[in-house]
């Protein structure tokens, strides 16, 4: 990395570079699945501070730009199908949404540019990680949150999966992109390459040993499950012509899967208020389901009695009493209205049904299923570990619903599907996800995949599960440990700068 003329290109085009390695890291992400990326491209980016003029908020930006712009185009797949605008009013909110979120890693930049006499090495292996994955962990909460493309999602399948179950995605990110600085430090600082060396081989040697760690038990007997997975067109799902049909659908496959222990619909697989279909079609429904010995969770949408709000909820049928589950984490301008008041009219431009549901928060998130307590998640909220992980250690495994077909044949129901493993891998649970379109799969506690149901097909998907108790570390301490760890990691940078500085 000598070569004068690279220097040379890269101190006139530093932002252009840092947008094709942002790019080129989406390759990390399902359904590409090459994650050596994932370390490759912030190396990439490390190297274009290291020979052009440092670490800036643009170059970020691009990097940013650059990942975003290829890794979430399925934004716009999502409004320009289902939203009825054409398509530049869809590439104008996809462009700006990317815009925006880019602005976290220019602000990395910006910040890893205030670093000023402290050496490569301290800023390679210690900075810049910690202020990398900071950020991430920001990004995940702030406003909501958009936790996706977070660099440990990409890991799953690597020897770093094993921090998962320790630290959660943002330990696993944290070791990716330390990993990032240490090689690139190893190809531009000329001194302390043997312990730079040593330090990865470490970092990978321990992710591997992790993963043969069992963090969860048996707590019972293995149950057979089914998923079921309608195929019901996002165009459709909601026309009132069509509920009938999808609830023929959903009871004639249901009634063929009555051997099985458990059985589960999709997210609002039920396509209107659970009042309208109660007598007809959920009661004789819920007898046949007892009379079987078999347990059934159907997504729905309830309306309070007062009829003043409605819920994205799950129901489960089975016991001698229903539960239920209310989904608390929202997607914005989708299932509610920010700022209401002021943006209401947004909601008939893009004329999505169902778009001001209320949440309705639980102490935790946890249903009764048969003869367990399980973990439930509703379509986005698997993308927020730290939410999920309230449901242990009661929960014996994870069920999560969604509905990906707003998405169609794009990144995002892969991308979807992969943060779900994370979610079995952290908490060392069998998940079960149910989606309306794909990709439905049972997942494993090692985050592996049992079955996988094709997409954009019906399907019931079967398998069997074993109910788990225990904790991770992670479960048990959540996201405080590594920020605890990454605020540690920067005190010898600043000692060192300190230090240098005094000479």
């Amino acid at each position: 990395m000598n070569d004068p003329g690279m220097s040379r290109l890269l101190l006139r085009t530093p932002a252009v570079f840092a947008a094709l390695a942002g790019g080129l890291t989406t390759l990390a992400f399902a359904p590409f699945d090459l994650w050596i990326i994932a370390v490759l491209g912030p190396m990439l980016l490390f190297l274009i501070w290291q020979k052009s003029a440092g670490p800036t908020f643009k170059s970020g930006f691009f990097y940013g730009f650059g990942l975003l712009g290829t890794g979430v185009s399925w934004l716009y797949v999502s409004i320009a199908q289902f939203g009825e605008l054409g398509w530049l009013f869809p590439l104008i909110i996809t462009l700006g949404f990317i815009l925006v979120i880019s602005l976290y890693y220019g602000l990395v930049g910006w910040l890893a540019g205030r670093f000023h006499g402290f050496s490569a090495g301290h800023k390679l292996a210690l900075i810049y990680p910690a202020l990398w994955v900071l950020m991430e962990w920001f990004r995940g909460w702030f406003l909501t949150g958009f936790p996706w493309l977070q660099p440990g999602y990409s890991q799953l399948d690597s020897p770093l999966a094993g921090y998962a179950p320790l630290l959660g995605v943002l330990g696993v990110s944290w070791m990716v992109i330390l990993s990032a600085g240490l090689l690139s430090c190893l190809l531009t600082c000329r001194v302390g390459r043997p312990w730079r060396v040593t330090a990865l081989a470490l970092i990978w040697l321990a992710g591997w040993w992790f993963t043969d760690i069992e963090w969860s038990r048996p707590a019972g007997e293995p149950l057979s499950v089914a998923l079921i997975q309608g195929n019901i067109p996002q165009a459709q799902k909601w026309l009132p012509e069509q509920l009938s049909p999808s609830l023929v659908l959903y009871a004639n496959l249901t009634k063929e899967n009555l051997d099985r222990d458990l059985i589960i619909w999709p997210e609002t697989a039920v396509s209107a208020f659970q009042f309208q279909v109660e007598e007809a079609f959920i009661v004789p429904l819920e007898r046949r389901v007892r009379e079987s010995g078999s347990n059934l969770v159907f997504g729905v949408v309830q309306m309070d009695q007062q009829r003043d709000n409605y819920y994205n909820a799950l129901v489960s049928l089975g016991n001698e009493e229903r539960d239920h589950y209310y989904k608390g984490h929202l997607v914005p301008f989708t299932e509610y209205l920010p700022l209401k008041s002021l943006l209401w009219p947004l909601v008939d431009l893009f004329t999505i049904p169902m778009s001001d549901f209320s949440a309705r928060q639980a102490r935790k998130p946890l249903m009764r299923v048969g003869d367990h307590t399980v973990g439930m998640s509703i379509c986005y909220e698997d993308a927020f570990g730290s939410e999920m992980i309230q449901a242990l250690p009661e929960a014996a495994y994870l069920i999560n619903v969604s509905n990906d077909a707003w998405f169609g044949d794009s990144l995002a129901p892969h991308q979807h599907l992969q943060i779900a493993r994370m979610r079995a891998l952290e908490s060392s649970r069998y998940l079960l996800r149910s989606t309306n379109t794909g990709v439905s799969a049972i997942i494993a506690p090692s985050g592996k995949l049992g079955a996988v149901s094709p997409l954009l097909e019906e399907d019931v998907l079967q398998g069997e599960i074993v109910p788990l108790s225990g904790q991770t570390p992670y479960a048990r301490i959540g996201n405080p440990a590594v920020l605890l760890l990454l605020l540690m990691s920067l005190i010898p940078a600043l000692v060192g700068g300190i230090a240098k500085r005094g000479r």
